[in-house]
């Protein structure tokens, strides 16, 4: 039996990707209440989503 229980992810990728989430869901709800149609606000969240991920992880270190 293996009692060694390593993380699935570390603190700062979990961070980051936590923060891109967060990044992708106020995009695409701030898309939808512009009047932007379903498909286009869950591009755009996808989009801000990606854009998130990129950032936090240049920016965190």
């Amino acid at each position: 039996m293996h009692d060694d229980r390593d993380p699935l992810l570390s603190q700062r990728s979990a961070l980051i990707l936590l923060l891109g989430v967060l990044v992708g869901i106020g995009a695409g709800i701030l898309a939808a209440l512009g009047h932007a149609d379903p498909a286009g606000a869950v591009l755009t969240g996808a989009g801000a989503f990606g854009a998130g991920v990129l950032f936090f992880h240049a920016t965190i270190a």
